[in-house]
């Protein structure tokens, strides 16, 4: 039987309460008692049934003797005691007596007992029953019972139209011999004599003990089946909800280890791959497939150089941090952790090895240097820039004093005017210290990129013809709207354009490209076919000063990621050398944000 249990998502089949299976037991143990008191009851019954008929057709038997005797008119008390000693000589009778209606023996299987007075009279009911018999049970002996049939004692009975004819049994004092004599009464449906018949009950208690025994049995071991059958559905109803427990628990365990973001390996004993979880595919670039019970040691030693020393058992590695070299992905940072599973009697079960990436916690950490180095470079470029550009203004007016000085194109003329030239230029690096070092005071509002980018190259056009540069232009499908000060963004955007045309000395290709990503943030590429980026200086571009050019100042890329910074967006440089550079800014989207130009109509 089974009960259901309403859960807040669903319904779940729930096994039989305890309570349930110990009542239904009670219930089966009262039914199996019921039935063995019934057939208890039942054998009894029968046996009394059988026995009262037993004893019933003896006495008809006496009394057809008896009668046959009569009929010939030759009868003597001799004759019916001799009736009774012999129909008395059968093991299964103990006894047969006749006795009158006052409880007096008047003939008896025992003759020792004639004249005797039974100890328990008979049912005067008796004296009118003349067909089927009374019965009671009396003991005979110590531990031996009878079974006593008795009814009214009628010889002449059924002999059709003799009415009120009867016959009486009479003792010779003297003698002690019983003499039957013809007798007649006031009714002749009845008489003044009592036959007995005492049967023995040891066989049928016997056999209604075997019986008894047989039932009691069958009925124990129903109890038992029945009891069984309960608690074994109970226990396979509880290994079911165990198992499907299990089934479940693994599966969520399965689905946690498979989900987590560091690269899990399991090996077995053998040293074969068992488990090999989503990251790790990532990680490593080979498919789960692919390496699942395969040897360990060969794939490592193939794909992961650097890492078969973690396969060895007994050596536990935790968080170390290595640069690993990964075939067909490169060199990659890694932490790497490795340790033995044991048994519950210590033996050896298998190993794992966690791998977690670290190229995302390194560019973090040199997110957080550069922003620690950019801002105390720009609190000392502030200082420099207040104290220098006073000093400048006064260099140049006396530079301009002189050269006019001078004659016209003499020698000193040109020194005081390259005098001034060298002020200018000090100047704009100052100017350029001072953008650095001002706080990045933006003026955020949705906008659509795709209608800055057009604006922003036009500032740079005519030096790209000059240049022999073209210009491509690759605006997304839909608005990409952002948060965005434009002013600032433009500024960031003319000095990638500058930079990238200025890695493009013999000509090429600019091109521009914005997209929406799925998380909402618009990307804009700048990419351009330059010389590229040699690997070792990627991580120094963003430094202030840090520059390739001859006449640069180092602080372009600076102020680019400032500006990007104020936006709360991320940029990324990969370069080619040889090749060219593509630079990518994330910029948060502006969620639900509508055309600029229409806002402004409605205000």
């Amino acid at each position: 039987m089974l009960f259901r249990k309403k859960s807040r998502d669903m319904d779940e089949w729930a096994p039989m309460p305890p309570l349930v299976v110990a009542s239904a037991s009670l219930i089966l143990l009262a039914a199996v008692v019921a039935m063995t008191v019934r057939d208890i009851n039942r054998q009894r019954h029968h046996m009394s049934y059988i026995l009262s008929e037993k004893g019933a057709a003896i006495i008809r038997a006496v009394e057809a003797g008896a009668r046959t005797g009569l009929m010939g008119m030759r009868w003597g008390g001799n004759q019916v005691q001799t009736l009774l000693e012999e129909a008395a000589g059968h093991p299964d009778i103990l006894y047969i007596g006749i006795v009158d209606k006052d409880g007096k023996i008047l003939a008896h299987s025992n003759s020792s007992k004639i004249g005797q007075t039974v100890p328990n009279r008979f049912s005067r009911d008796a004296l009118k029953t003349t067909t089927s018999g009374l019965w009671r049970i009396v003991g005979v002996e110590k531990k031996v019972k009878a079974f006593e049939v008795y009814r009214a004692f009628c010889p002449l009975a059924g002999q059709g139209k003799i009415r009120g004819r009867g016959m009486t049994m009479h003792v010779d004092p003297n003698t002690g011999q019983a003499r039957m004599d013809w007798c007649f009464s006031s009714k002749g449906d009845s008489s003044d004599q009592i036959i007995f018949v005492g049967l023995n009950m040891a066989p049928f208690e016997n056999e209604r003990s075997v019986d008894m025994r047989n039932t009691l049995l069958m009925a124990g071991l129903i109890c038992l089946m029945g009891l069984g059958g309960f608690l074994a559905l109970y226990w396979a109803q509880s290994y079911q909800v165990a198992r499907r427990m299990l089934q479940d628990t693994s599966a969520f365990a399965k689905e946690v280890v498979t989900s987590l973001p560091v690269g899990l390996i399991a090996m077995d004993a053998a040293g074969r791959v068992a488990f090999f979880n989503h990251s790790a595919e990532i990680i490593t670039g080979l498919s789960r497939m692919k390496t699942l019970g395969r040897d360990a040691k060969k794939i490592f030693s193939e794909h992961m150089e650097g890492l078969v020393y973690l396969l060895e058992p007994g050596i536990s590695v935790t968080e170390q941090e290595i640069e690993c070299e990964i075939k067909g992905k490169g060199v990659f940072p890694l932490s790497v952790s490795s340790s033995d599973i044991l048994g519950e009697q210590g033996h050896y079960v298998s190993r794992i090895v966690i791998l977690r990436d670290l190229r995302e916690v390194r560019d973090l950490q040199e997110q957080v240097r550069r922003q620690e180095k950019l801002s105390a470079i720009g609190e000392l470029a502030a200082g420099v820039a207040h104290e220098i550009r006073n000093p400048l203004s006064s260099i140049k007016g006396l530079a301009t004093y002189f050269s006019q000085k001078f004659d016209k194109g003499s020698d000193d003329e040109e020194i005081a005017q390259g005098m001034a030239r060298e002020v200018d230029r000090l100047n704009r690096v100052v100017s350029q210290l001072l953008d650095f070092a001002r706080p990045s005071d933006l003026n955020l509002r949705p906008m659509d990129i795709n209608e800055l980018i057009p604006h922003s190259l036009k500032l740079v056009k005519q030096d790209a013809l000059t240049r022999n540069i073209n210009i491509i232009s690759q605006p997304g499908g839909k608005p990409a709207f952002a948060m965005a000060d434009a002013d600032r963004l433009t500024q960031c955007l003319l000095n990638l354009y500058l930079n990238a045309m200025a890695a493009m000395n013999k000509g090429g290709v600019l091109t521009v490209r914005t997209a929406v990503e799925d998380s909402g943030d618009v990307r804009v590429e700048v990419e351009d076919t330059g010389k590229g980026i040699p690997s070792q200086d990627l991580n120094r571009i963003f430094d202030p000063y840090y520059t390739t050019k001859a006449s640069g100042t180092g602080l372009g890329l600076a102020i680019v990621h400032k500006i990007l910074e104020g936006h709360h967006a991320r940029i990324k440089v990969e370069s080619r050398p040889g090749q060219g550079t593509l630079v990518s800014m994330f910029i948060p989207g502006a969620k639900n944000a509508q055309d600029p130009k229409a806002q402004s109509g409605r205000e």
